[in-house]
This record gives C-alpha cells, sequence and structure tokens, in this order.
C-alpha cells in the first residue's frame, strides 16, 4: 500500500508565511520549520545546560520540523485572523488537530506511533512543547529582524509585539537566548566573520 505521508511532507516548500505582509525575503514553512527546529534544539539545550533540565533536546528539534506541517492542509493562517478572538482561535486548534490526524494516518500502520508524540503533545511534556512554542516566537522575531535590516518598516510592529509576547512568556531559556543570540541578528555577515 502508498504512503503518501513524505510526498505531503514535501509540500511545505510551497506554502508561503507571512502572507499579508510586504516581504524583502519570502519564507516558506519548511525554512521556517529548520529554523524552530534549531532554536527549540538550542533552548531545551539551554535548559538542560544552564538551568538543570533534563529535557529531550532531540525531540524538541524534530517536533520543530514537524510543527508547522499541518499547514500543507489548513494553509498558514494569518496571526490577526488566527487570533482574531479565542472562538476562532479554538476552531482552528480544533482543524490543526484534524490535520495532523490526518497526516499521521497517512502513515503505514506500524510507523504511526513513532509520529503521534511529534505531532501531539504528550503527557509530561508540557515544557517541552512550551519551549516549542518560544522557538516559534523566536523564529518569527528573528523574520521580523532580518526583514528591518533589509530596510522593510513593514515588520515593525509586528517585531514589538513578538518581543512582547516572548518576555510575557517568562522563560528563562528565553532571556538567555535573547541575550546572547539575537544581538548578532542584527549583524551583518563582515560583522559575523
Amino acid at each position: 500500500m502508498d504512503s503518501h505521508f513524505f510526498a505531503m511532507m514535501s509540500r511545505m516548500k510551497y506554502i508561503e508565511r507571512w502572507a499579508l505582509m510586504r516581504n524583502s525575503q519570502t519564507e516558506n514553512i519548511s525554512e521556517h520549520s529548520l529554523e524552530v527546529s534549531m532554536l527549540a534544539h538550542a533552548l531545551a539545550v539551554i535548559s538542560n545546560k544552564r538551568l538543570g533540565n533534563t529535557l529531550n533536546a532531540e525531540k524538541a528539534a524534530l517536533i520543530g520540523l514537524y510543527h508547522d506541517s499541518t499547514e500543507i492542509i489548513t494553509g498558514d493562517m494569518p496571526t490577526p485572523v488566527k487570533y482574531y478572538n479565542k472562538e476562532i482561535q479554538a476552531a482552528f486548534k480544533d482543524i490543526e488537530k484534524i490535520a495532523a490526524r490526518r497526516l499521521v494516518d497517512m502513515l503505514p500502520e506500524d510507523m504511526r506511533d513513532s509520529y503521534q508524540s511529534i505531532f501531539f503533545q504528550m503527557e509530561g511534556e508540557e515544557y517541552l512543547w512550551k519551549l516549542l512554542k518560544a522557538a516559534d516566537k523566536l523564529s518569527a522575531l528573528i523574520k521580523c529582524i532580518q526583514e528591518e535590516n533589509a530596510g522593510n518598516t513593514e515588520f515593525s510592529s509586528a517585531k514589538l509585539s513578538l518581543t512582547e509576547t516572548l518576555r510575557e512568556m517568562e522563560l528563562k531559556e528565553v532571556e538567555i537566548f535573547m541575550e546572547e543570540f539575537l544581538p548578532s541578528y542584527y549583524k551583518t555577515l563582515d560583522e559575523l566573520n
């Protein structure tokens, strides 16, 4: 029997992000997911090394890789629409769960259990998923910084909003990342070398 799972995953590159904003550089969910994966891994490593936790950093990276794959089915819902009110937000969460179930069901039956905990939060992993959400927000903030660096002021208010959202999450891992790593995103390639 054919399995369509990975053929569907390969379509992540066709889903553009930031559809309502003028972009100097387009970004698709495949690119975004790679960055979220790296950031989620980094936040989990910071949590373990600096804060004494024992999170599975590799699993954080895996969840990050697949975190927006449901958008292959749903499309990328713009943030102002997605978070317009609690009812729309709840409805979209339900739609995302249905899409995730549909994607997992595309796998051969003997592989599905290996992907359940990547697509669905398991008991005891609440903090790991909270860090993943922060990594997603950090990726969006980085996009805003990069757009501003390119002279695009379209992302200025999103940058302020995301910075405030990240601070309100009150995650020490995020504070550490923002203090130690975020300033480098304001530099040119020559300055980084």
